[in-house]
């Protein structure tokens, strides 16, 4: 990436990067500073000398506790999220990462890799500059804390003293940053192989550009939870294309080797007649076609909100009271800017009665969030707990094999069955849509909606439920093929 960054820059794709978390990250960092009470910042500035002399003037000032300080050995640079000076005069490393953990995690199982390759990278600077660093600090937000009241900084945050893994990587830094600098410098494109860290954590700006000469239906293709290291290790092994899968029997389970065959000899859809019966007799009449939209937040704003909470703001419900009955869609949007949760709750309950059969597409998502209501509103639990044991989930026709198409291209979600089975359909077709065309884009727009001008506000508001509606809508229509399909 180092090497891409310096020679080929506009290779990059910017659109793989998640807003939501970098704007996260920016919040978590700018709330941690004040943990530690008073602090003093050194400001951003692209000639690196002048964070540096601005570190130097603080420390020299007596502050105790600096945000982004700055320092440099041999050519090295960094600058510190927090560094604090104890009373004995020594410093403390804290690197503050918006992730989340819990305080009964053991840290050395669950530090991030790359979280310590930063850390001991930081120690390597500051301490090589002079500086006498004793503890080093991994700072994360404390999933488990519930906010209720005022916001508690000290419960929000859990800090985990990493200083003795930092300690250990350190024998390994010269070499890293010696060979850093020689491929920084190459003119020659290193001969990276490429796989399933591509996409790990996070997809790679760069994929596109370095998977440009990977043909169609690779062995990265194939779905139904072929773990990534497999991929890798049939990939590395030369088993590149669905043909090499297939001419070197690895092993596959039943719905791989379905996806496989039926792209190399193209075949039609396979239908399970019978599984597809099975599965409709299970539902009841009148029927509920759920949906939900939620956001995110990574500094709880509201009581009973934890970070990276998923908060309902947002359902579409479509009602069938018999198979050839007219279809009925009912709707709700929370008010921008407020807290959504009582009120999605109270006009659920009204929507949806007792005892009905509710169908949802992947039901774990659907169920947390009528359980997380239930928790936070005793008065509404027995509804809304009715609602969730009434949920039938529509993947499960898929997930079971009982229908599959090569359009289907391995995966099992609402946006690849849908166009699968509705090729070239205008009105189910998500990438019309204006604005919102993804669960992801409703997740993004909806907590800053309030800021934005009325003008806006009101558009955003017709593309929400627009894409919200298409949810379920696709759920009926996936429905009525089944139907079909069974006959």
């Amino acid at each position: 990436m180092l090497w891409m960054d310096r020679n080929k820059p506009d290779e990059y794709d910017a659109s793989v990067m998640n807003e939501f978390l970098l704007a996260s990250g920016n919040e978590v960092g700018e709330l941690a500073r004040h943990y530690f009470g008073e602090f003093s910042e050194v400001p951003y500035a692209q000639k690196k000398t002048e964070m540096i002399a601005e570190t130097q003037r603080l420390l020299g000032a007596g502050a105790k506790t600096i945000a982004e300080a700055s320092f440099s050995y041999e050519g090295n640079f960094c600058s510190v999220d927090i560094l604090r000076v104890t009373d004995d005069g020594s410093f403390e490393i804290v690197e503050v990462k918006s992730s989340s953990n819990t305080e009964e995690e053991e840290d050395d199982k669950k530090v991030a890799l790359t979280y310590l390759h930063d850390m001991a990278f930081q120690y390597y600077v500051v301490t090589n500059a002079g500086y006498d660093v004793r503890r080093v600090s991994l700072m994360q937000l404390n999933k488990r804390y519930e906010r209720h009241g005022e916001l508690d900084i000290e419960k929000l945050f859990v800090i985990n003293d990493v200083t003795d893994l930092i300690v250990s990587f350190q024998p390994d830094i010269p070499a890293n940053i010696e060979e850093i600098v020689t491929v920084a410098s190459s003119p020659t494109e290193p001969d990276e192989i490429i796989g399933s860290r591509c996409d790990a954590p996070y997809t790679c700006g760069y994929k596109g550009y370095c998977w440009r000469d990977m043909p169609k239906n690779n062995i990265y293709d194939i779905g139904f939870r072929m773990r990534g290291g497999k991929k890798d290790e049939h990939f590395q092994n030369g088993i590149v294309t669905f043909e090499d899968a297939t001419n070197a029997g690895i092993r596959l389970s039943e719905a791989q080797q379905r996806q496989v065959n039926t792209v190399l000899y193209d075949l039609p859809a396979h239908v399970d007649k019978e599984g597809i019966r099975d599965f409709l007799d299970t539902l009841t009449y009148p029927l509920y076609f759920l949906d939900f939209e939620t956001f995110r937040q990574t500094i709880p704003q509201w009581d009973f909100v934890r970070s990276y909470m998923h908060i309902p703001f947002q359902y579409s419900l479509h009602i069938l009271d018999r198979r050839d009955g007219d279809l009925v869609h009912k709707e709700f949007l929370a008010k921008e800017g407020e807290d959504p949760m009582r009120m999605l709750a109270e006009s659920l309950c009204a929507d949806i009665p007792k005892d009905v059969c509710t169908l949802v597409y992947y039901d774990p998502f659907e169920k947390h969030r009528l359980t997380d209501l239930a928790y936070i509103f005793p008065d509404l639990e027995d509804h809304l707990m009715n609602i969730h044991d009434g949920i039938k989930d529509l993947i499960v026709p898929f997930r079971s094999g009982y229908y599959y198409t090569k359009a289907m291209r391995g995966s099992n979600s609402i946006k690849a069955v849908l166009p699968a089975m509705f090729p070239n359909d205008s009105e189910l077709d998500y990438h019309a849509l204006n604005l919102i065309q993804n669960g992801g884009d409703a997740m993004t727009i909806f907590p800053d909606l309030h800021k934005r001008p009325q003008e806006e506000i009101d558009e955003i508001r017709t593309a929400l439920l627009a894409y919200c509606r298409l949810d379920t809508l696709a759920m009926v229509r996936i429905l009525e093929k089944l139907y079909a399909l069974a006959e």
